[in-house]
């Protein structure tokens, strides 16, 4: 929505030299060059080129000719121009921005400017493209003609197709549990080194003979164009878990499938989704439809939802989005969920996900900040508990959501709609809401999600921009593959997240007699739907028995590092599947925490290692995703690095040519440690650093890991008066997380 919308075919044209198509995250150099229409620009006028908020391409720069990111502008007419790079300083969802000002003069109707990105004529190497794919990524251009910073959008702006490179990254996508003798399907695809969907077009894979399956053909090829291969019709005939290994043909690279579980009997199946993300009609990338075709084709989603900024959703897009998810949602097969992101500030309640049962609903927004017509602003809810009191628990569920603006689960919350809490997303990690939401005696299921605005909703990297982690996944435990069945497992917490991975889990109590079952919270005044003697997470039981048996069966995508049993906000046990016989050579530093709540939660990590008395073979770094940042001037006895953190944690892994010998030192800019390898035992030591979780975690671990499947059970007392809340977090040793919905236990 620009300031002005006068006359904007007066205000001149613009358009782009060189290539219609650049790969994802290539050094460019691109000349865009505006020339004036009929009103030419008056002294102290400007243009402002105006970039998606999401976009991570380089960042501009005017002082340095020979460094990434130069830019110029250049006024046919010899006029003087202002150069100004703005990181948010545009109307979203045009945040960033290049400001071109004219100075001490004026410029003619016909008369142009030339502005070069990436000026290589003094040596730059150009500038960085973003590194995620859009079909149309748009130099959007506003003209201040007149001089009044009144801006007015030219009709047609300047745009490029932004495409994948090469694969260098592959994966393997099976479902997680499934029903014997029911079909299933493998995904394949490779992705680039920025973690965009390759093309895959005369690629073949050779899948290893594995006789569980059946359906399984020996190789299989990508269509010319795929991005991904299908393989559908798969079945398991006997009980067990299962993976798959697959050969890349053209490099005979191997990889492996995550786990799937297959239950003769099961009740329960487990869907995979990621119910929050947004496309360019709001603040994301590519179009709706666009959008839903990724999760479901490049992203092997289940299950997938689009959450807008409700201030940005017209009624127009608001009855599109509904007729598309009517269009996609195919039972067995997808399901897609119409709603939206309820944006207020914080201070009045912060962002809720509105999920709805079915399309055709009304939307209850925050403001009509960026809709420009007011007729539906009387169902404006300017606080969430007005919200909540609009909406009906029969027919949606709400989550708390932390983004750019965080849920305040103290200030407001509703047990009868608000079911779940989102502990990750590509804004990091949130453990604080959980416990929030604890600390209030709500009773919410955990859980993650994207908030992809990147066009790659279930796989969702944040590439170089200020995001700091991978989106994350929510398991849901379904009866079926159908949205009624993902309703019913939101509204009875049935679920839980990851960090991204696809790790298996199952979490379940035993009682010695039967407990009344509450699928909603009894706090909302909702009366006992049953009794059960086994209930699975997320459920709330009320019993009379002295005690419960736990119960958790878990299998990994990686080795798992650590298992955290919590009761509501208190670690009852640590599980480590590992023992160290002795001193190791291999340690890990881990960094990890955000700075604040809000916006500026961003932690940056520009560390150095120092090693003495020992030398290092070998180092790695984990849960790095920006390719800007990772380790630099690695020697044998030190090194530096640079990462961020939003949250969640990332590790500097070490492994020294000598194990138990010398010291070791840690510097960065918030904390700093020292640890003396002599005669440590190789137990965790942490380094507190202020703001929120922000701190350095050192600990050993074995220099090989292979326990990826856990399983283990613990008899938990349930004194009379007392409410249990049991739940898991765990950890892979390549840092991911996964934390389970708890169990409600209220001993009566």
């Amino acid at each position: 929505m620009p300031f002005s919308t006068y006359r904007p075919d007066l205000m001149g044209s613009a358009v782009l030299a060189g290539p219609s198509r650049i790969e994802a995250g290539s050094m460019q150099e691109l000349l865009l060059t505006y020339t004036c229409g009929a009103f030419g620009i008056d002294d102290t006028g400007s243009l402002k080129i105006g970039l998606r908020f999401a976009t991570d391409m380089g960042e501009v720069q005017f002082s340095d000719p020979r460094a990434p990111g130069y830019t110029t502008a250049e006024a046919s007419n010899g006029v003087p121009l202002q150069l100004g790079w703005e990181f948010k300083r545009n109307i979203r969802p045009w945040s960033r921005s290049l400001y071109v000002g004219v100075a001490g003069d004026y410029l003619s109707p016909g008369d142009t400017i030339a502005i070069r990105f990436g000026d290589r004529r003094q040596g730059s190497p150009g500038i960085r493209m973003q590194t995620y794919c859009e079909n149309a990524f748009e130099f959007r251009v506003f003209v201040d003609a007149i001089a009044t910073y009144d801006y007015v959008a030219l009709p047609d702006s300047p745009k490029v197709a932004i495409m994948p490179g090469p694969p260098v990254h592959w994966q393997a996508v099976l479902p997680t549990r499934v029903r014997v003798g029911e079909p299933f399907r493998l995904g394949l695809k490779g992705e680039d080194k920025w973690r965009n969907p390759a093309d895959l077009t005369g690629r073949a894979f050779r899948i290893r003979p594995n006789p569980a399956f059946s359906g399984l053909p020996a190789t299989v090829g990508a269509d010319a164009g795929g991005r991904a291969v299908v393989v559908d019709g798969l079945r398991l005939n006997s009980p067990g878990e299962q993976f798959l290994e697959i050969e890349a043909s053209a490099t005979g690279e191997v990889f492996r499938s995550n786990p799937v579980r297959s239950d003769a009997d099961g009740d329960l199946v487990h869907a995979w989704g990621d119910t929050h993300g947004q496309s360019n009609e709001t603040l994301g990338t590519n179009d709706i439809r666009e959008y839903f075709t990724f999760g479901r084709d490049l992203a092997f989603l289940d299950v997938i939802g689009h959450q807008g900024n409700d201030f940005q959703i017209s009624d127009e897009f608001w009855a599109e989005l509904n007729e598309t998810t009517r269009a996609f949602d195919r039972r067995g097969r997808f399901v897609c969920i119409p709603g939206y992101e309820w944006s207020a500030n914080t201070a009045v309640g912060g962002d809720r996900n509105v999920h709805f049962l079915a399309e055709g609903e009304r939307i209850v927004r925050s403001s009509h900040a960026q809709v420009e017509s007011l007729a539906t602003a009387t169902d404006d809810a300017f606080t969430a508990n007005e919200l909540f009191s609009r909406l009906d628990p029969d027919r949606c569920v709400v989550a708390a959501h932390v983004g750019g603006r965080y849920a305040d689960i103290i200030q407001a919350h509703d047990p009868a709609l608000e079911t779940a809490i989102e502990v990750h997303s590509a804004w990091g990690t949130f453990e604080w809401l959980l416990e929030d939401a604890l600390r209030q005696g709500c009773r919410v299921g955990i859980v993650a999600n994207s908030d992809d605005h990147k066009g790659r909703p279930g796989a969702s990297y944040p590439g170089a921009s200020f995001f700091g982690a991978m989106g994350g996944l929510t398991c849901f435990l379904v009866r079926e593959l159908s949205r009624p069945a993902v309703f019913d497992a939101m509204r009875s917490r049935r679920h839980y997240a990851t960090t991204g991975t696809r790790m298996f889990l199952d979490l379940s109590a035993e009682f010695p007699d039967p407990v009344r079952v509450f699928d909603q919270d009894p706090a909302s005044g909702a009366r006992s739907s049953g009794v059960a003697s086994r209930v699975v997470m997320g459920a709330i039981v009320e019993t009379a028995s002295d005690s419960v048996r736990f119960l958790a069966d878990l299998s990994g995508t990686a080795p798992i590092e650590r298992i955290d049993l919590f009761d509501g906000l208190d670690c009852i046990e640590t599980i480590r599947p590992w023992a160290l016989d002795g001193p190791s050579r291999r340690l890990r530093v881990v960094y990890e925490g955000a700075a604040s709540r809000g916006r500026s939660r961003a932690v940056r990590w520009d560390g150095r290692i120092g090693v003495d008395g020992n030398r290092i073979a070998r180092a790695a770094i984990l849960n790095n995703w920006n390719l800007d940042y990772g380790i630099r001037d690695q020697r044998p006895d030190g090194l530096s690095w640079t990462a961020v953190t939003t949250g969640n944690q990332g590790a500097i892994e070490l492994w020294l040519e000598h194990p138990g010998q010398g010291q070791i030192r840690v510097d960065t800019p918030f904390c700093s440690a020292e640890l003396d390898l002599t005669g440590w035992d190789g137990g965790e030591r942490r380094v507190d650093a202020g703001g929120l979780g922000r701190g350095l975690r050192l600990l050993a671990l074995p220099e090989t890991m292979a326990t990826a499947t856990v399983r283990f059970e613990r008899q938990i007392a349930t004194p009379p008066g007392t409410e249990r809340r049991l739940h898991l977090r765990v950890r892979q040793v390549d840092g991911h997380c996964a934390w389970t919905s708890p169990v409600y236990i209220i001993r009566s």
